[in-house]
């Protein structure tokens, strides 16, 4: 019994975490650390670092005449390497090397056998969900097998990463304060990736931004439309942005504060349909429009849970939604009553992620992981996120409106209507700005008042 206990606790965290669900002092529980797919990965790297490289160049059995030659020509490939990984994960572990040419890159080296024992940890989570259905029937977790099954062959394949990076790359080059490490395609493989070598604090890490005068207001508004515009624009989500995989610097040419975004394994594609839905979702809730919130969470699958969906979607009690999500600060009371639903309710949640399209599973983690950072930065929930996040709804909305119509005088109109609701926001946004210096001003003038300097 005490096993059983634990196997489903196992998968409650899991739930909950998938939920979008914000829990334990500001920590979020990541889908992709679930032991069952894990197991084993993250307890050891291979001591011998050319091992791991050499093999995964080339089929070459540990210990044979083959291995042995080759051992001594990594100096072949580089000036230098580092023995000691910059980071090791549960598929990878990230090296420090320079080339011959004078170039330092970062050799992400994929750990051996991940990939026959990939399709061993996916069935022994299949077998668990059966056994956790047999158990518990109110509690519905096959999504959690169908999701792996699509993800990890994906994730497994470095080449697969390096397109996706240079993907997002050229989508994103207006933002000039993005930067995704370039791809040297000569010594890549499906299971070790080279790319450009690019040092950082991560975008949690207050005490680095205040060491390097770092706005994190700044990084959080960055980070705001660079995901407003993947989600609401683009249809294509780096949905894995956890820390260490979203660095923050000053570049060394011009001092201008960058992100840096790494671990281009795991994206979502979203469909015309899907986006066009969740840009109408979003809309509703920064604005308030109970009527649309609902149809567009039914659209997205919802059904009669629309309000746990919501609540879900935007970490927030009902109540804060009715009232409208950029209208009151999260509080611990609500955060509190957060957590106490998602207890209560978890027979829901489950029955709730097996209802909507899977491209809605990777955006709650991906929402789960960006509000953690907010978290962890102060500024979550900020009326500017949301404001940045209209933009590229009416962006998104707009340029589908047009691409539908074959009538200049409504492509005009549809132009017009964009520009004014732009504009509508950029007057709230800079009313909002003017209040807060007032603010600013007033609390000073307060302060001078209560502690004159002394003479």
């Amino acid at each position: 019994m005490a096993r059983r206990a634990l196997k489903l606790a196992s998968w409650t965290s899991m739930a909950l975490a998938a939920s979008g669900v914000y829990l334990y002092s500001n920590k979020y529980l990541d889908l992709n650390d679930f032991g069952a797919v894990r197991v084993g990965r993250a307890v050891a790297t291979t001591a011998v670092i050319s091992y791991d490289y050499l093999t995964s160049l080339r089929s070459v059995p540990y210990g044979s005449e083959e291995y042995l030659q080759l051992r001594s020509k990594i100096h072949d490939l580089f000036m230098s390497f580092d023995d000691t990984p910059l980071g090791a994960a549960s598929l990878a572990q990230v090296h420090k090397a320079v080339l011959h040419d004078g170039r330092t890159v970062a050799v992400k080296v994929q750990h051996p056998k991940v990939q026959a024992q990939s399709s061993k940890d996916i069935l022994l989570m299949e077998v668990l969900v059966l056994a956790v259905k047999q158990l518990f029937p109110e509690f519905e977790f096959m999504w959690l097998v169908d999701e792996a099954k699509k993800n990890l062959p994906l994730e497994l394949d470095f080449l697969n990463e390096g397109r996706n990076a240079e993907k997002v790359a050229q989508m994103l080059k207006h933002f000039d304060f993005l930067k995704v490490p370039q791809i040297y395609w000569e010594l890549s493989t499906k299971r070790v990736l080279l790319m450009e070598f690019v040092d950082g604090g991560q975008v949690n890490d207050r005490d680095y931004m205040e060491r390097n005068k770092i706005d994190v207001n700044e990084i959080s508004r960055h980070l705001g439309k660079m995901y407003s515009e993947m989600i609401f624009v683009s249809g294509f989500v780096h949905c894995d942005p956890h820390p260490g995989n979203v660095l923050v610097r000053k570049c060394p040419g011009t001092g201008k504060v960058e992100i840096v975004l790494l671990d281009h394994g795991l994206y979502q594609v979203l469909t015309e349909e899907f986006r066009l839905d969740y840009c109408h979702l979003w809309q509703s809730l920064i604005w308030t429009d109970m009527k649309s919130v609902k149809k567009y969470s039914q659209r997205l699958g919802a059904g009669d849970l629309y309000p746990l969906f919501t609540c879900m979607l935007t970490a927030r009690s009902w109540d804060s939604v009715n009232r409208g999500i950029g209208q009151t600060p999260v509080t611990a009371t609500e955060d509190s009553e957060i957590r106490n639903n998602a207890a209560n309710y978890l027979p829901q949640i489950s029955h709730l992620l097996n209802l909507v399209p899977r491209q809605m599973l990777l955006i709650f983690k991906t929402n789960d992981l960006l509000r953690g950072i907010e978290a962890a930065l102060g500024t979550r929930a900020s009326a500017t996120s949301f404001l940045n996040m209209s933009r590229c709804c009416i962006k998104a909305l707009a340029a589908h409106k047009k691409k539908n119509t074959h009538s200049f005088f409504r492509r005009t109109q549809i132009s017009f209507s964009e520009a004014f609701n732009l504009w509508q926001i950029n007057l709230h946004e800079l009313v909002l700005r003017v209040k807060g210096l007032r603010l600013a001003s007033w609390v000073l003038a307060l302060l001078c008042w209560l502690f004159p300097a002394p003479h």
